[in-house]
Protein backbone atom coordinates (compact mmCIF):
# COMPACT_ATOMS: atom_id res chain seq x y z
CA UNK A 1 0.00 0.00 0.00
CA UNK A 2 1.51 3.56 -1.17
CA UNK A 3 -0.04 6.22 1.64
CA UNK A 4 -1.42 9.00 0.03
CA UNK A 5 -0.40 12.41 -0.01
CA UNK A 6 -1.79 15.74 0.08
CA UNK A 7 -0.69 18.35 -2.22
CA UNK A 8 0.91 21.40 0.38
CA UNK A 9 1.23 24.74 -0.83
CA UNK A 10 4.75 24.75 -0.74
CA UNK A 11 6.20 21.95 -2.74
CA UNK A 12 8.54 19.63 -0.30
CA UNK A 13 10.94 18.93 -3.07
CA UNK A 14 12.02 22.93 -2.94
CA UNK A 15 13.51 22.20 0.64
CA UNK A 16 15.50 19.32 -0.15
CA UNK A 17 18.78 19.99 -1.33
CA UNK A 18 19.66 16.76 -2.91
CA UNK A 19 16.67 17.49 -5.47
CA UNK A 20 18.08 20.89 -5.97
CA UNK A 21 16.14 22.80 -3.35
CA UNK A 22 16.88 25.35 -1.51
CA UNK A 23 15.98 25.54 2.34
CA UNK A 24 18.17 28.92 3.37
CA UNK A 25 15.56 31.47 1.24
CA UNK A 26 12.39 29.83 2.93
CA UNK A 27 13.98 30.74 6.50
CA UNK A 28 15.00 33.90 5.03
CA UNK A 29 11.22 34.44 4.09
CA UNK A 30 10.14 33.01 7.34
CA UNK A 31 12.27 35.63 8.85
CA UNK A 32 11.01 38.58 6.65
CA UNK A 33 7.46 37.55 7.75
CA UNK A 34 8.21 37.30 11.66
CA UNK A 35 7.40 33.76 11.57
CA UNK A 36 9.85 31.24 13.44
CA UNK A 37 12.29 30.03 10.38
CA UNK A 38 13.12 26.42 12.78
CA UNK A 39 9.76 24.92 11.22
CA UNK A 40 11.96 24.75 7.71
CA UNK A 41 14.33 22.93 9.45
CA UNK A 42 11.48 20.70 11.93
CA UNK A 43 10.34 19.52 7.79
CA UNK A 44 13.51 18.29 7.35
CA UNK A 45 14.25 16.66 9.97
CA UNK A 46 10.58 14.56 9.48
CA UNK A 47 11.02 14.26 5.98
CA UNK A 48 14.71 12.59 6.94
CA UNK A 49 12.83 10.07 9.42
CA UNK A 50 10.14 9.70 6.62
CA UNK A 51 12.98 8.98 4.05
CA UNK A 52 14.58 6.65 6.62
CA UNK A 53 11.59 4.67 7.17
CA UNK A 54 10.88 4.40 3.41
CA UNK A 55 14.45 3.09 2.60
CA UNK A 56 13.61 0.34 5.26
CA UNK A 57 10.49 -0.96 4.16
CA UNK A 58 12.41 -1.55 0.75
CA UNK A 59 15.39 -3.68 2.27
CA UNK A 60 12.63 -5.25 3.93
CA UNK A 61 10.58 -6.25 0.98
CA UNK A 62 13.89 -7.33 -0.82
CA UNK A 63 14.69 -9.24 2.18
CA UNK A 64 10.95 -11.05 1.81
CA UNK A 65 11.46 -11.63 -2.03
CA UNK A 66 14.93 -13.17 -1.89
CA UNK A 67 13.90 -15.24 1.23
CA UNK A 68 10.50 -16.58 -1.44
CA UNK A 69 12.77 -16.69 -4.47
CA UNK A 70 15.80 -17.79 -2.92
CA UNK A 71 15.03 -20.21 0.11
CA UNK A 72 11.44 -21.52 0.24
CA UNK A 73 10.89 -21.66 -3.29
CA UNK A 74 13.57 -24.16 -3.56
CA UNK A 75 12.92 -25.77 -0.39
CA UNK A 76 9.49 -26.52 -1.14
CA UNK A 77 10.60 -27.89 -5.02
CA UNK A 78 12.90 -30.21 -2.84
CA UNK A 79 10.18 -30.86 -0.50
CA UNK A 80 12.36 -30.35 2.16
CA UNK A 81 10.59 -28.39 5.71
CA UNK A 82 10.75 -24.72 5.27
CA UNK A 83 8.60 -23.88 8.58
CA UNK A 84 11.28 -21.62 10.32
CA UNK A 85 11.50 -19.18 6.85
CA UNK A 86 7.85 -18.96 6.32
CA UNK A 87 7.69 -17.70 9.65
CA UNK A 88 10.44 -15.20 9.43
CA UNK A 89 8.96 -14.02 5.87
CA UNK A 90 5.95 -13.42 7.83
CA UNK A 91 7.11 -11.64 10.54
CA UNK A 92 9.23 -9.26 8.10
CA UNK A 93 5.85 -8.80 6.30
CA UNK A 94 3.96 -7.73 9.37
CA UNK A 95 6.51 -5.12 10.12
CA UNK A 96 6.25 -3.97 6.79
CA UNK A 97 2.28 -3.68 6.87
CA UNK A 98 2.62 -1.42 10.21
CA UNK A 99 5.90 0.22 9.09
CA UNK A 100 2.92 1.02 5.68
CA UNK A 101 -0.07 1.77 7.60
CA UNK A 102 0.89 3.35 11.14
CA UNK A 103 4.60 4.83 11.34
CA UNK A 104 4.90 6.11 7.59
CA UNK A 105 1.25 7.80 7.30
CA UNK A 106 2.07 9.26 11.29
CA UNK A 107 5.30 10.76 10.14
CA UNK A 108 3.99 12.17 7.29
CA UNK A 109 1.19 13.39 8.33
CA UNK A 110 3.15 15.15 10.95
CA UNK A 111 5.65 16.86 8.20
CA UNK A 112 2.95 17.65 6.06
CA UNK A 113 1.30 19.62 9.05
CA UNK A 114 4.22 21.31 9.79
CA UNK A 115 5.04 22.06 6.00
CA UNK A 116 1.79 24.00 5.47
CA UNK A 117 2.77 26.79 8.02
CA UNK A 118 5.34 27.95 5.74
CA UNK A 119 4.65 30.92 4.16
CA UNK A 120 4.75 32.09 0.35
CA UNK A 121 8.28 33.70 -1.01
CA UNK A 122 7.85 37.31 -0.46
CA UNK A 123 8.14 39.99 -3.53
CA UNK A 124 11.00 42.55 -3.08
CA UNK A 125 9.07 45.34 -3.53
CA UNK A 126 7.42 44.86 -0.22
CA UNK A 127 8.80 46.58 3.05
CA UNK A 128 10.01 44.17 5.35
CA UNK A 129 8.39 45.51 8.81
CA UNK A 130 5.66 44.65 11.23
CA UNK A 131 5.00 48.56 11.67
CA UNK A 132 1.78 49.35 9.18
CA UNK A 133 1.82 52.95 10.34
CA UNK A 134 5.60 53.55 9.66
CA UNK A 135 6.46 51.30 7.21
CA UNK A 136 3.57 50.87 4.80
CA UNK A 137 4.90 51.96 1.12
CA UNK A 138 2.49 54.45 -0.55
CA UNK A 139 2.55 53.53 -4.20
CA UNK A 140 -0.21 55.63 -5.07
CA UNK A 141 -2.63 58.54 -4.08
CA UNK A 142 -6.07 60.38 -5.67
CA UNK A 143 -5.48 63.36 -5.78
CA UNK A 144 -1.88 63.49 -5.81
CA UNK A 145 -0.43 66.60 -4.82
CA UNK A 146 2.41 68.05 -7.16
CA UNK A 147 5.03 68.01 -4.34
CA UNK A 148 4.09 64.44 -3.40
CA UNK A 149 6.81 62.15 -4.93
CA UNK A 150 5.80 57.89 -5.27
CA UNK A 151 6.87 55.75 -3.94
CA UNK A 152 7.49 56.39 0.12
CA UNK A 153 7.03 55.11 3.41
CA UNK A 154 3.69 56.08 5.18
CA UNK A 155 5.73 57.59 7.78
CA UNK A 156 7.81 59.77 5.75
CA UNK A 157 4.95 60.91 3.60
CA UNK A 158 3.48 64.63 4.31
CA UNK A 159 0.74 66.05 2.55
CA UNK A 160 -2.50 68.05 3.15
CA UNK A 161 -5.02 65.43 3.76
CA UNK A 162 -8.89 65.54 1.71
CA UNK A 163 -11.05 68.39 3.10
CA UNK A 164 -13.49 66.71 6.35
CA UNK A 165 -16.57 67.05 6.27
CA UNK A 166 -18.93 66.67 10.02
CA UNK A 167 -20.97 63.85 9.73
CA UNK A 168 -20.27 60.08 10.29
CA UNK A 169 -21.51 56.96 7.91
CA UNK A 170 -23.52 55.45 10.61
CA UNK A 171 -25.38 59.03 11.28
CA UNK A 172 -25.76 59.43 7.70
CA UNK A 173 -27.22 56.04 7.04
CA UNK A 174 -29.63 56.50 10.07
CA UNK A 175 -30.85 59.41 8.57
CA UNK A 176 -31.36 59.01 5.23
CA UNK A 177 -33.18 55.83 6.79
CA UNK A 178 -31.01 53.72 5.01
CA UNK A 179 -30.83 50.94 7.95
CA UNK A 180 -32.22 49.64 11.24
CA UNK A 181 -29.51 48.65 13.53
CA UNK A 182 -31.33 47.81 16.87
CA UNK A 183 -33.77 46.33 15.36
CA UNK A 184 -31.09 43.75 13.62
CA UNK A 185 -29.60 43.32 16.81
CA UNK A 186 -32.66 42.13 18.25
CA UNK A 187 -33.00 39.45 15.56
CA UNK A 188 -29.69 38.81 14.96
CA UNK A 189 -27.31 39.87 18.45
CA UNK A 190 -24.07 41.66 17.85
CA UNK A 191 -23.46 43.68 14.18
CA UNK A 192 -27.33 42.27 13.02
CA UNK A 193 -28.92 45.55 10.85
CA UNK A 194 -31.79 45.19 8.47
CA UNK A 195 -31.01 47.59 5.40
CA UNK A 196 -33.71 49.54 4.74
CA UNK A 197 -35.07 52.06 1.87
CA UNK A 198 -32.22 54.26 0.10
CA UNK A 199 -29.62 51.80 2.37
CA UNK A 200 -30.99 49.15 0.17
CA UNK A 201 -31.26 50.66 -2.82
CA UNK A 202 -27.11 52.15 -2.40
CA UNK A 203 -26.30 48.41 -2.03
CA UNK A 204 -28.00 47.16 -5.05
CA UNK A 205 -26.58 50.01 -7.12
CA UNK A 206 -23.22 49.10 -6.04
CA UNK A 207 -22.99 45.41 -6.77
CA UNK A 208 -24.94 45.90 -10.64
CA UNK A 209 -22.51 48.98 -10.89
CA UNK A 210 -19.41 46.63 -10.15
CA UNK A 211 -20.87 43.96 -12.05
CA UNK A 212 -21.33 46.34 -15.29
CA UNK A 213 -17.76 47.49 -14.61
CA UNK A 214 -16.24 44.30 -14.41
CA UNK A 215 -17.96 42.60 -17.47
CA UNK A 216 -16.32 45.77 -19.67
CA UNK A 217 -13.37 44.11 -18.62
CA UNK A 218 -14.08 41.03 -19.57
CA UNK A 219 -14.69 39.28 -16.23
CA UNK A 220 -17.32 36.34 -15.67
CA UNK A 221 -19.31 36.99 -13.72
CA UNK A 222 -19.54 34.23 -10.99
CA UNK A 223 -22.56 34.03 -8.06
CA UNK A 224 -20.72 31.13 -5.89
CA UNK A 225 -22.38 28.89 -3.28
CA UNK A 226 -22.29 30.91 0.11
CA UNK A 227 -21.19 27.76 1.70
CA UNK A 228 -18.31 24.89 1.44
CA UNK A 229 -17.37 21.36 2.49
CA UNK A 230 -14.34 21.87 5.29
CA UNK A 231 -11.93 19.41 3.66
CA UNK A 232 -12.08 22.20 0.13
CA UNK A 233 -12.52 25.33 2.22
CA UNK A 234 -9.22 23.14 4.61
CA UNK A 235 -7.12 23.15 1.11
CA UNK A 236 -7.73 27.14 1.07
CA UNK A 237 -7.97 29.27 4.29
CA UNK A 238 -5.41 29.33 7.36
CA UNK A 239 -6.03 27.27 10.37
CA UNK A 240 -7.16 30.31 12.74
CA UNK A 241 -9.19 31.53 10.28
CA UNK A 242 -11.43 28.71 11.19
CA UNK A 243 -11.08 30.23 14.49
CA UNK A 244 -11.55 34.14 14.19
CA UNK A 245 -13.61 34.05 10.67
CA UNK A 246 -15.46 31.03 9.65
CA UNK A 247 -19.05 30.30 10.75
CA UNK A 248 -19.66 26.47 10.69
CA UNK A 249 -23.24 25.09 9.29
CA UNK A 250 -24.93 22.68 11.51
CA UNK A 251 -27.42 20.75 10.75
CA UNK A 252 -28.39 17.04 11.54
CA UNK A 253 -30.94 16.53 8.40
CA UNK A 254 -28.46 15.70 5.07
CA UNK A 255 -25.99 15.15 6.83
CA UNK A 256 -26.51 13.35 10.19
CA UNK A 257 -22.93 11.90 11.14
CA UNK A 258 -21.18 14.99 10.09
CA UNK A 259 -19.04 13.92 7.99
CA UNK A 260 -19.17 16.59 5.32
CA UNK A 261 -19.01 19.67 8.00
CA UNK A 262 -19.80 22.68 5.74
CA UNK A 263 -18.60 26.73 6.54
CA UNK A 264 -19.80 29.91 5.67
CA UNK A 265 -17.73 31.62 3.10
CA UNK A 266 -16.25 34.84 4.45
CA UNK A 267 -14.85 36.07 0.71
CA UNK A 268 -15.82 34.66 -2.40
CA UNK A 269 -12.34 34.07 -3.08
CA UNK A 270 -12.98 30.86 -1.12
CA UNK A 271 -15.33 29.51 -3.48
CA UNK A 272 -13.75 30.72 -6.46
CA UNK A 273 -10.30 29.47 -5.67
CA UNK A 274 -11.83 25.92 -5.56
CA UNK A 275 -14.15 26.18 -8.71
CA UNK A 276 -10.93 24.78 -10.91
CA UNK A 277 -10.33 22.27 -7.86
CA UNK A 278 -8.40 19.17 -9.29
CA UNK A 279 -8.21 20.37 -12.92
CA UNK A 280 -5.71 20.55 -15.43
CA UNK A 281 -6.23 23.69 -16.48
CA UNK A 282 -5.25 24.32 -20.68
CA UNK A 283 -2.83 27.30 -20.69
CA UNK A 284 -4.67 28.24 -24.10
CA UNK A 285 -7.67 29.42 -21.89
CA UNK A 286 -5.50 32.03 -19.45
CA UNK A 287 -6.04 34.17 -17.53
CA UNK A 288 -9.53 33.57 -16.66
CA UNK A 289 -10.54 36.90 -14.89
CA UNK A 290 -13.97 36.26 -12.60
CA UNK A 291 -16.13 38.61 -10.97
CA UNK A 292 -17.38 36.93 -7.90
CA UNK A 293 -20.68 38.27 -6.23
CA UNK A 294 -21.50 36.89 -3.20
CA UNK A 295 -22.98 37.65 0.78
CA UNK A 296 -19.76 37.26 2.83
CA UNK A 297 -20.19 35.76 6.65
CA UNK A 298 -17.59 36.85 9.21
CA UNK A 299 -16.81 36.36 12.74
CA UNK A 300 -14.98 39.29 13.30
CA UNK A 301 -13.12 37.45 16.41
CA UNK A 302 -10.29 39.98 16.97
CA UNK A 303 -12.21 42.83 16.54
CA UNK A 304 -14.47 43.29 19.55
CA UNK A 305 -14.98 46.68 20.17
CA UNK A 306 -14.00 48.42 16.95
CA UNK A 307 -16.12 49.98 14.59
CA UNK A 308 -19.28 49.53 16.44
CA UNK A 309 -22.07 51.91 14.67
CA UNK A 310 -22.42 51.82 11.45
CA UNK A 311 -22.22 49.45 8.47
CA UNK A 312 -18.11 49.79 8.20
CA UNK A 313 -17.43 46.39 9.92
CA UNK A 314 -20.36 43.85 10.48
CA UNK A 315 -21.04 39.91 10.65
CA UNK A 316 -22.83 40.20 6.95
CA UNK A 317 -22.10 42.11 4.01
CA UNK A 318 -22.20 41.14 0.20
CA UNK A 319 -18.83 42.42 -2.25
CA UNK A 320 -18.04 42.49 -5.54
CA UNK A 321 -14.75 40.32 -5.95
CA UNK A 322 -11.84 40.13 -8.85
CA UNK A 323 -10.12 36.80 -9.04
CA UNK A 324 -7.73 35.89 -11.80
CA UNK A 325 -5.74 32.84 -12.89
CA UNK A 326 -2.93 32.97 -14.78
CA UNK A 327 0.02 30.98 -15.97
CA UNK A 328 2.90 29.54 -13.76
CA UNK A 329 4.96 32.61 -14.19
CA UNK A 330 6.26 35.40 -11.84
CA UNK A 331 6.63 38.00 -14.20
CA UNK A 332 2.61 36.94 -15.22
CA UNK A 333 1.05 37.23 -12.48
CA UNK A 334 3.17 40.80 -10.69
CA UNK A 335 1.87 42.15 -13.97
CA UNK A 336 -1.91 40.51 -13.59
CA UNK A 337 -1.57 42.39 -9.68
CA UNK A 338 -1.12 45.20 -11.13
CA UNK A 339 -3.81 45.22 -13.45
CA UNK A 340 -6.70 44.32 -11.00
CA UNK A 341 -4.89 47.24 -8.73
CA UNK A 342 -5.28 49.82 -11.69
CA UNK A 343 -8.68 48.27 -11.94
CA UNK A 344 -10.04 48.70 -8.79
CA UNK A 345 -8.46 52.57 -8.47
CA UNK A 346 -10.09 53.19 -11.90
CA UNK A 347 -13.62 52.53 -9.73
CA UNK A 348 -12.99 54.20 -6.64
CA UNK A 349 -11.68 57.05 -9.11
CA UNK A 350 -15.34 56.79 -11.38
CA UNK A 351 -17.28 57.13 -7.65
CA UNK A 352 -14.92 60.25 -7.04
CA UNK A 353 -13.57 58.67 -3.65
CA UNK A 354 -10.49 60.29 -2.67
CA UNK A 355 -7.72 57.21 -2.06
CA UNK A 356 -4.31 56.04 -1.02
CA UNK A 357 -3.10 52.66 -2.20
CA UNK A 358 -0.36 51.02 0.17
CA UNK A 359 1.99 48.37 -0.32
CA UNK A 360 1.78 46.27 3.06
CA UNK A 361 4.81 45.03 5.40
CA UNK A 362 5.89 41.95 5.21
CA UNK A 363 4.68 41.42 8.82
CA UNK A 364 0.83 41.61 7.77
CA UNK A 365 1.09 39.27 5.07
CA UNK A 366 -1.13 36.10 5.60
CA UNK A 367 0.44 33.01 4.61
CA UNK A 368 -0.66 32.60 0.84
CA UNK A 369 0.38 36.19 -0.30
CA UNK A 370 3.33 37.40 -1.53
CA UNK A 371 2.65 40.73 -2.11
CA UNK A 372 -0.58 43.12 -1.26
CA UNK A 373 -2.02 46.01 -1.94
CA UNK A 374 -4.74 48.03 -0.12
CA UNK A 375 -6.85 50.78 -1.14
CA UNK A 376 -7.75 52.93 1.55
CA UNK A 377 -10.57 55.63 0.76
CA UNK A 378 -10.76 58.85 2.76
CA UNK A 379 -13.26 58.91 5.57
CA UNK A 380 -14.01 62.61 5.74
CA UNK A 381 -16.37 62.29 8.79
CA UNK A 382 -13.54 60.34 10.33
CA UNK A 383 -10.47 62.34 8.98
CA UNK A 384 -8.94 59.29 8.06
CA UNK A 385 -8.17 56.48 5.49
CA UNK A 386 -9.75 53.42 5.48
CA UNK A 387 -9.09 50.27 4.38
CA UNK A 388 -11.73 49.11 1.02
CA UNK A 389 -9.84 47.15 -1.16
CA UNK A 390 -7.40 44.34 -0.24
CA UNK A 391 -5.63 43.15 -3.41
CA UNK A 392 -3.01 39.93 -3.55
CA UNK A 393 -0.88 37.85 -5.28
CA UNK A 394 -0.97 34.62 -4.19
CA UNK A 395 1.24 32.89 -7.04
CA UNK A 396 1.13 28.64 -7.01
CA UNK A 397 0.13 28.34 -3.44
CA UNK A 398 -3.93 28.24 -3.13
CA UNK A 399 -3.89 26.41 -6.47
CA UNK A 400 -1.45 23.94 -4.94
CA UNK A 401 -3.50 23.24 -2.17
CA UNK A 402 -6.80 22.74 -4.31
CA UNK A 403 -4.98 20.26 -7.31
CA UNK A 404 -5.36 23.94 -9.72
CA UNK A 405 -2.53 22.40 -12.35
CA UNK A 406 -1.58 24.42 -15.07
CA UNK A 407 -0.07 22.88 -18.26
CA UNK A 408 2.70 20.33 -17.84
CA UNK A 409 6.03 19.55 -16.19
CA UNK A 410 8.63 21.17 -18.23
CA UNK A 411 12.41 20.42 -18.14
CA UNK A 412 14.41 21.38 -15.34
CA UNK A 413 11.72 22.21 -13.21
CA UNK A 414 11.73 20.85 -9.46
CA UNK A 415 8.26 20.06 -9.60
CA UNK A 416 4.61 19.93 -12.34
CA UNK A 417 2.95 23.16 -12.62
CA UNK A 418 0.13 25.13 -10.78
CA UNK A 419 -1.57 27.89 -11.93
CA UNK A 420 -1.25 31.43 -9.87
CA UNK A 421 -4.27 32.89 -8.60
CA UNK A 422 -4.69 36.23 -7.78
CA UNK A 423 -7.23 37.88 -5.48
CA UNK A 424 -8.42 41.81 -5.45
CA UNK A 425 -11.88 43.54 -3.83
CA UNK A 426 -13.77 44.96 -6.09
CA UNK A 427 -16.21 46.45 -3.40
CA UNK A 428 -17.69 44.80 -0.10
CA UNK A 429 -20.82 47.26 -0.51
CA UNK A 430 -21.15 47.77 3.04
CA UNK A 431 -18.03 50.08 3.42
CA UNK A 432 -18.66 51.30 0.04
CA UNK A 433 -21.92 53.27 1.02
CA UNK A 434 -20.16 54.39 4.42
CA UNK A 435 -17.28 56.04 2.03
CA UNK A 436 -19.62 56.99 -0.40
CA UNK A 437 -22.05 59.02 2.62
CA UNK A 438 -19.12 60.62 3.79
CA UNK A 439 -17.87 61.79 1.27
CA UNK A 440 -21.45 63.09 -0.68
CA UNK A 441 -23.19 64.43 2.59
CA UNK A 442 -24.53 67.73 2.67
CA UNK A 443 -26.11 70.08 4.98
CA UNK A 444 -30.10 68.26 4.20
CA UNK A 445 -29.04 64.92 2.49
CA UNK A 446 -26.80 63.01 0.43
CA UNK A 447 -25.95 63.44 -3.32
CA UNK A 448 -25.67 59.98 -5.32
CA UNK A 449 -22.39 59.66 -7.45
CA UNK A 450 -22.86 60.03 -10.99
CA UNK A 451 -21.57 56.59 -12.02
CA UNK A 452 -24.52 55.07 -9.61
CA UNK A 453 -27.89 57.00 -10.54
CA UNK A 454 -28.16 54.58 -13.62
CA UNK A 455 -28.35 51.88 -10.93
CA UNK A 456 -30.83 53.85 -8.80
CA UNK A 457 -33.40 54.52 -11.44
CA UNK A 458 -32.47 57.95 -11.47
CA UNK A 459 -32.09 59.13 -8.00
CA UNK A 460 -29.69 61.40 -7.74
CA UNK A 461 -30.05 62.90 -3.94
CA UNK A 462 -30.85 60.88 -0.66
CA UNK A 463 -32.67 63.97 1.71
CA UNK A 464 -32.22 63.47 5.18
CA UNK A 465 -35.59 62.14 6.76
CA UNK A 466 -34.81 62.00 10.83
CA UNK A 467 -32.83 63.36 13.42
CA UNK A 468 -29.78 61.31 14.27
CA UNK A 469 -29.85 58.30 16.48
CA UNK A 470 -30.11 58.30 20.01
CA UNK A 471 -26.86 56.65 21.84
CA UNK A 472 -27.36 53.41 23.15
CA UNK A 473 -26.85 52.96 27.60
CA UNK A 474 -23.54 51.42 26.87
CA UNK A 475 -22.23 54.65 24.49
CA UNK A 476 -23.23 57.12 27.03
CA UNK A 477 -21.45 55.62 29.63
CA UNK A 478 -18.57 55.23 27.75
CA UNK A 479 -18.87 58.82 27.23
CA UNK A 480 -19.08 59.63 31.05
CA UNK A 481 -15.74 57.55 31.66
CA UNK A 482 -14.07 59.48 29.04
CA UNK A 483 -15.21 62.95 30.07
CA UNK A 484 -13.81 61.93 33.62
CA UNK A 485 -10.71 61.15 32.45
Amino acid sequence: NKTSRRTMPIELNLLRTYKGGDPEKYREYQKKRFKDPAVVDQVLAEDEKWRDLVVQKDKMRREVSILQKEVIAPKKKAKEPCDEEVAQMKAIQVDIKRIEQEELPAIQEKRDNLLSTIGNIVDPEVPISKDEDEDNLVVGLSPCPESVILPQPLGKLSYDFPETKPLTHDDLLWRIDGYEPTRGQGVAGHRAYFLKNAGVLLNQAIINYGIAFLRKKGYDVLQPPFFMNKDVMSGIAQLSDFDEQLYKVSGKTDDPDGSTEKYLIATSEQPICAYHRNEWVDEKILPRRYAGISTCFRKEAGSSGKDIRGIFRVHQFEKIEQFCVVHDDYEVSSAEQTRMKEAAEEFYQSLGIPYRVVCLVSGELNDAAVKKYDLEGWFPGQNAYRELVSCSNCTDYQARGIGARCGSKKEGQVSASFCHFLNSTLCATGRGICCILENYQQEDGVRVPEVLQPYMAGIDFLPFVRESMEMSKGEKGKGKKNSKK
